[in-house]
């Protein structure tokens, strides 16, 4: 039995190495028989798997149109909602479910309905030819004149119902990312220069509203904080932008853990120090804090701001530190803002100049 299985191991790693001849011996065995499809034989078939295509390219058209209904119909704390939604997160959300949803359907009608087309509609036939380089004005002709055979095969010249429904959709369900895009920052960037911060303004804690005193801020602690003076704003005039420009994160660290510049050095009340909420990437919220490390972690690209060193970025796609808010204490020992940001907050995607801007009421 060893000797058998010596030579069986001994046979089978032998190479077989083919020659021409050898190659001439196995002809091509073609291509496999044609089996039609229902829609090849029966007409009535075609037909409605021509209509089920364009009904699919109809869901991307209207998936689209829900999205820009949603886009520019919902008015976050204006009156068009308000009897159903009375509240603007319950607006937030409804706005936010449609948006999702026309885009899906947009997506899915073209992309299912162009598969659909060509599984039910456009020409089955398996073939092969040789590749050869297009040189020749012959060649070129031949090119063109395979472009017409597909067109042709494709049956859009004879069904301009099924065409135009293409034509729409694939209009129309780019164009919802592209007016996305209206969203990843302002048109003009100055809108960004100034927030409700100002000198004499109250921290207070978000959402209740609650004014801080430094005493109750404990070591370790963590607030999520807005101006006092956000209040007066109802969502009509501009509640929802002036709070997304002021939100702040509010923490308390040793003193001895900290890097404090000169320019810096009274900005902080015993080792509490206030930073914007807005990532200097692309604006995402950063709301996760690592007490140990001092670290905030933004949540949409992981970029990371070490807040024992005036937040400067210790990791990821973020350009610059996060702003730092100069606080102090009023007389009765609540938390108040010394002025505004002394640099525009969020994202850095504009040309921001010395990263630096004059105070309000200094010109």
């Amino acid at each position: 039995m060893g000797n058998h299985s010596d030579g069986a191991q001994e046979v089978s790693s032998v190479a077989v190495s083919s020659t021409e001849g050898t190659r001439d011996s196995f002809p091509d065995p073609g291509l496999p028989p044609h089996s039609p499809r229902l829609t090849d034989i029966s007409s009535k078939k075609a037909k409605s798997a021509e209509r089920g295509v364009i009904l699919l390219f109809l869901v991307s058209i209207l998936g689209a149109l829900l999205f820009w209904v949603a886009y520019f119909g919902i008015k976050i704390g204006g009156d068009y909602y308000d009897v159903l939604n009375p509240e603007p997160t319950n607006q937030l959300r409804l706005q936010n479910l449609l948006l999702g949803l026309g885009i899906a359907f947009s997506m899915f009608g073209i992309g299912i309905g162009i598969v659909q087309w060509a599984r039910a509609l456009m020409p089955d036939h398996e073939m092969s030819e040789s590749r050869h380089a297009v040189r020749t004005e012959e060649d070129r002709a031949d090119a063109v004149e395979i472009m017409d055979t597909i067109i042709d095969e494709s049956g859009i010249k004879r069904r301009p119902l099924l065409r135009n429904t293409l034509i729409g959709s694939v209009i129309l369900a780019p164009l919802t990312f592209v007016t996305l895009l209206r969203d990843l920052g302002p048109a003009d960037p100055s809108v960004l220069k100034y927030t409700l911060w100002d000198k004499g303004v109250r921290l207070v804690r978000d959402p209740s509203g609650t004014p801080i005193k430094a005493a109750d801020v404990t070591l370790g602690s963590a607030y999520h904080v807005l101006p006092e003076s956000l209040s007066s704003l109802s969502h009509e005039n501009g509640y929802i932008e002036e709070k997304a420009k002021a939100v702040v994160l509010l923490m308390r660290l040793d003193p001895a853990e900290m890097k404090i510049s000169e320019e810096r050095k009274d900005w902080h009340v015993d080792g509490i120090v206030a930073y914007s909420k807005v990532c200097t990437h692309v604006g995402c919220p950063i709301a996760l804090y690592e007490q140990r490390t001092h670290h905030l972690l933004c949540p949409c690209h992981q970029s990371t701001f070490d807040a024992a060193d005036e937040c400067k970025v210790v990791f990821g796609p973020a350009g610059h530190a996060l702003p730092q808010l100069p606080i102090t204490v009023d007389s009765q020992g609540y938390l108040v803002a010394q002025s505004d940001f002394h640099e525009p907050v969020g994202p850095g995607y504009w040309e921001r100049g010395q990263h630096t801007k004059e105070m309000k009421g200094e010109a």
